[in-house]
């Protein structure tokens, strides 16, 4: 738990909010989802797209590669993985999407997945396993959860000699549980089944070490915690798995003709024509996180995770529930569990956006997400903790239910 020491240290911001450009006047508390790219940051890409534009022709036929290499590399310092092996894609949706579709699954195999997998990826799973007559099998976690071994077990317990691949969230998106990640690929490895980690919300809230996680793919988001510009991802590749992996769009480095590097780096390289400028801002993301407190990373990830526990501890305070999960499984993101909905129709939005929600937002002033989870009318309210929050924002939400007659 958050030592209480420390809640005078998180009632204010850890660093100046006027250097992101989020609205004053919302309480935002959804960095999780789409979370706002620093000031400084922005400039950066400006300054990308002018040189690009500049003369355009010299921008991707000659410079390109170099400037995409130097980026990847300095994230694959980060993320401690080797460059080689790590490449961009948009988002980690696609990136999941890449693995799923270029690998190939015969009638009776089994693709393993967890209840707490994102919704957009398990369709992925779903639509890859109906083309090759594969079968999908759910491993339920349960939510409130109470320590590890529920988690790795009921994970265990549904691999069978036809398991070919597990797709796991690194960082649930719904329930906001840092899952053992290491653990579950070593014991899947040791029972012959690769791993698909789907670590969208990973990157910038848990140290990671690709090398020693083992997992055969992994893919996450720059644009969330990492505070890159949206569109910003990366898909990491085992070595001796790469030749299999394909890009989603086949472009001209199908038939490329050189072999200076691999086919892996050729083809996912360039996809075509499109604005390089998010992928290529991330290390001046890496570097402006990094430097807004002392600590560096490892400090920007202690704080936001106290400031999720504190939160959470409020909320669950104000709402009469107790926590669903140990600390342990907490980093930036916590999830409680809300009164079930009294309206439940489904909105033309794919994303989430629950009447609640939106009366949290014009009626006082907080962006939050209310989540419907594991099914209408279920829902839990998610929160984020990023250095533009502070503790007194929660309090604010707490009153907000409260007056909303969640609590």
């Amino acid at each position: 738990m958050t030592d209480p020491r420390h809640h005078a240290e998180l009632r204010k911001p850890a660093s100046d909010p006027g250097q992101w450009l989020l609205d004053p006047n919302v309480v935002f508390l959804n960095h999780g989802s789409f979370g706002s790219c620093p000031r400084v940051v922005l400039e950066f890409q400006r300054g990308v797209r002018e040189r690009l534009e500049r003369q355009p022709v010299r921008f991707f036929v000659r410079e390109l590669e170099g400037l995409w290499d130097e980026a990847r590399d300095v994230l694959a310092s980060f993320l401690e993985a080797d460059t080689d092996d790590l490449v961009f894609v948009p988002n980690a949706t696609s990136g999941v999407n890449a693995v799923l579709r270029s690998l190939r699954f015969e009638p009776g195999d089994e693709l393993l997945v967890t209840n707490h997998e994102y919704n957009a990826c398990r369709n992925a799973m779903d639509f890859v396993a109906g083309q090759g007559s594969a079968r999908v099998v759910v491993a339920e976690v349960p939510f409130p959860l109470r320590n590890e071994e529920e988690v790795v077990q009921r994970i265990l317990e549904r691999v069978t000699p036809r398991t070919r691949l597990a797709l796991l969230d690194h960082v649930t998106s719904q329930t906001g549980l840092v899952l053992p990640a290491q653990r579950i690929v070593r014991e899947l490895a040791s029972r012959g089944v690769e791993s698909l980690i789907d670590g969208a919300h990973a990157p910038g809230m848990v140290p990671l070490n690709l090398r020693d996680l083992g997992a055969a793919y992994y893919t996450g988001n720059c644009h969330k915690w990492l505070c890159a510009p949206k569109g910003a991802a990366f898909l990491y590749v085992r070595r001796d798995r790469q030749e299999r992996i394909r890009p989603l769009v086949i472009s001209h480095g199908a038939n490329s003709p050189r072999t200076d590097r691999s086919r892996f780096l050729i083809e996912f390289g360039w996809m075509g024509t499109g604005d390089p400028s998010a992928w290529l801002s991330v290390p001046e993301a890496l570097r402006f996180m990094e430097s807004l407190l002392p600590g560096g990373w490892p400090e920007v990830m202690r704080r936001n995770r106290e400031l999720a526990l504190a939160a959470r501890k409020v909320l669950s305070e104000a709402l009469g529930v107790e926590p669903p999960c140990p600390d342990e499984f907490i980093g930036s993101l916590a999830s409680l569990p809300l009164p079930d909905a009294t309206d439940t129709a489904p909105t033309r939005s794919p994303l989430y956006l629950s009447p609640l929600q939106d009366k949290l937002l014009y009626e006082h002033g907080i962006e939050v997400p209310i989540i419907p989870w594991p099914a209408p009318p279920k829902q839990l309210l998610r929160i984020s903790a990023q250095l533009y929050n502070s503790l007194p924002q929660y309090e604010r939400l707490a009153g907000a239910l409260r007056a909303l007659g969640c609590a």
